[in-house]
């Protein structure tokens, strides 16, 4: 059992249900964000309802690269150990390119990748020492095809995870550290909160749920929920573009 799961972005959307779903089921965790605030109403709302579980919470901008490393190894003393981690700090910024909004597109980009990079070496160097652990990345389902309009940058930093998690795979494939990619569909939350008539959504307690069991199957990669974003996304893959373009 992976008894302490770090989770960095915990303080809203698929971070802080996954951190309940957790709990529920009896783990022990670190969970990190940028909002202070939302990270103590969280610890609170744990240890009431699960109250044999340890909760650590320290804020968090992961795109501050070294206080990545320092929280990642605090965490690791706090707990004796990190037994999984979840990369879920994110953002859904993103305009067409070339329309003047390079900052939202470069935001975008840096916290969704580079961020990324930094947890997963904070996170590798621990699992390294320990010889265990299981990394999970948070991609998309949009990471399948190169996306359009607003989807452009966040569909390419999602697969530029996507692949930095494959490759970290493949040269631990004959270790004791595991590494998960999960490509969620539309579950509503806060990156999405606006989105209106968007098909296949699902609420945010049922999508972080699905979450939650796909991780702990350990499973290479795993689409959530598996109907249909599964088959959408071979189609995605594998359609000549002009037929792609219409499920974009």
């Amino acid at each position: 059992m992976r008894q302490r799961i770090l989770i960095t972005g915990a303080s809203s959307g698929l971070g802080w249900g996954m951190a309940r779903e957790f709990a529920a089921r009896g783990h022990d965790l670190a969970l990190c964000a940028r909002r202070s605030d939302r990270l103590d109403a969280l610890r609170q709302e744990l240890e009431v309802e699960n109250p044999a579980v340890r909760v650590a919470i320290h804020p968090l901008d992961v795109c501050d690269h070294d206080a990545v490393f320092a929280v990642f190894r605090t965490f690791r003393e706090q707990l004796g150990g990190i037994d999984r981690v979840i990369v879920n700090a994110g953002m859904g910024k993103g305009q067409p390119l070339g329309t003047g909004y390079f900052h939202a597109n470069r935001q975008t980009a840096e916290t969704n990748f580079v961020a990324a990079l930094a947890q997963f070496e904070a996170a590798l160097e621990i699992f390294r020492e320990q010889n265990h652990g299981h990394l999970v990345a948070v991609s998309s389902i949009s990471a399948m095809r190169g996306m359009p309009r607003n989807l452009t940058t966040y569909a390419a930093t999602k697969a530029g995870l996507a692949a930095l998690a494959e490759g970290v795979r493949v040269e631990l494939r004959n270790t004791p550290i595991r590494v998960t990619t999960v490509f969620p569909g539309f579950i509503r939350s806060e990156i999405n909160e606006k989105a209106e008539k968007t098909p296949f959504m699902i609420d945010a307690e049922t999508g972080c749920r699905l979450l939650v069991r796909a991780i702990d199957r350990e499973k290479e990669t795993a689409s959530v929920p598996a109907w249909p974003w599964a088959p959408i996304g071979w189609l995605l893959r594998n359609l000549p573009l002009p037929l792609a373009a219409r499920l974009m």
